[in-house]
């Protein structure tokens, strides 16, 4: 199988408010606001020539940011400079606008050079699990059912010395996570009717009749949500996160149900 190449423009860059950032420089930058307590709003709107125009970053005390990534920023960030000379702003861009604003000394440029994202894909024979669900919402599968999973996973971040991460200590991650799961029986918490101290009681009303069983909580992965194979990739991703180098910035899970079909979900590692 071959896995989607992710691409920078496919993250998405989202700030501890919620906002939606546009690069990963913003996200930086946000980062760094945040880490020294200074508040700020994103797209910032003000007038220039009588023009409106949206500025990346104000702080709490009225100074600008602009991230310069674009000529159409240049543009801007020259306007701003030569109709608003009072306004406080300062930008940051890459070294490649150099030339373009040379006669402007309040711009911060940052060096990319040595940075490189890259991803990593693994797919092993090692990777897989056998696990037992039921899905009370669906009828062909609202009774006690077994199933042998197998795992592909891609890691997305930045590299050194081009190197994402060892693929010894990746495999050693994702089977540690896969093992966590393997021969459990699933379910959805909302099911729990009781337990005690080595036990859990489930019980449900499905297509099939009423089920009423009692479970080893050692054998037992009581999940947020229905046991679906989407949600088994997310409970992976879940578990290997916290294992995972800091460099890592997104991960991808795909889990085959059978053959030739399966999930696959991506998501974003926080940095928080």
């Amino acid at each position: 199988m071959t896995a989607t190449p992710i691409l920078d423009s496919d993250f998405r860059y989202i700030d501890k408010k919620g906002t939606l950032l546009k690069s990963r420089t913003e996200l930086s930058i946000s980062q760094m606001l945040g880490f020294v307590g200074i508040d700020y709003t994103y797209q910032h709107e003000i007038t220039v020539n009588g023009n409106t125009v949206l500025v990346d970053f104000r702080t709490a005390d009225g100074k600008l940011i602009e991230v310069i990534d674009s000529d159409s920023d240049i543009a801007k960030y020259k306007e701003i400079k030569k109709f608003l000379p009072d306004t406080k702003i300062i930008a940051i861009g890459h070294p490649k606008f150099a030339a373009k604003l040379k006669e402007l000394d309040d711009i911060v440029f940052y060096d990319t050079k040595d940075a490189q994202s890259g991803s990593i894909f693994m797919e092993d024979q090692s990777f897989a699990f056998d696990y037992a669900h039921i899905l009370p919402l669906v009828e062909k599968c609202s009774i006690l059912h077994g199933h042998t999973s197998n795992v592909f996973v891609e890691l997305v971040g930045d590299m050194k010395n081009n190197l994402l991460i060892d693929f010894g200590e990746a495999k050693k991650i994702i089977k540690e996570a896969i093992s966590i799961l393997d021969h459990k029986f699933f379910i959805n918490r909302k099911y729990l009717k009781s337990e005690d101290d080595s036990h859990y009681r489930i019980a449900f009303e499905g297509p099939r009749g009423m089920f009423d069983m009692q479970v080893p909580k050692g054998t037992a992965y009581l999940l947020e949500g229905e046991a679906t194979v989407e949600n088994l990739s997310t409970e992976i991703i879940k578990i290997l996160v916290p294992r995972l180098p800091k460099n890592i910035e997104a991960v991808g899970v795909y889990i085959y149900e059978g053959y030739n079909k399966g999930a696959h979900l991506i998501s974003q590692v926080s940095k928080a």
